[in-house]
């Protein structure tokens, strides 16, 4: 899924990858503080308390992360902040993995709403 966001990418890129924001716009991964375990960060989420790891801060502004399931299971979430010509282009992929398709849905819907809030935090317009 892809939104185009009114802000520059650079500055969409810098306030996603910061941690300390993730509650703000990421309410589908992460419902309270995060905390941090080295270059781990432990958080609450709709799917109970899971493990997330970023990539390193790069100027490509790829933001892929593994979220580790209660299950165990790793999760690679490919997302991307693009150029776009109104903007910045934020893309996430979504995968269904140890989900119903009812349960894969509602992802869907929730990481819809996470990219909403993050171009919202812009002042960003649908």
């Amino acid at each position: 899924m892809s939104r185009v966001i009114s802000a520059t990418p650079q500055a969409v890129y810098e306030f996603a990858s910061e941690i300390d924001n993730l509650p703000k716009w990421a309410a589908g991964l992460a419902l309270a503080e995060v905390v941090r375990d080295g270059d781990l960060l432990l958080v609450d989420s709709p799917m109970g308390r899971v493990k997330i790891r970023f990539v390193e801060w790069n100027r490509f502004g790829v933001l892929d992360h593994d979220v580790t399931l209660p299950s165990g299971t790793v999760v690679t979430n490919p997302m991307r902040v693009l150029a776009h010509p109104d903007g910045a282009e934020v893309v996430f992929t979504v995968r269904q993995i140890e989900l119903t398709d009812d349960e894969f849905a509602r992802d869907v819907d929730m990481v819809a709403a996470d990219i909403e809030r993050l171009a919202s935090h812009f002042g960003s317009q649908s």
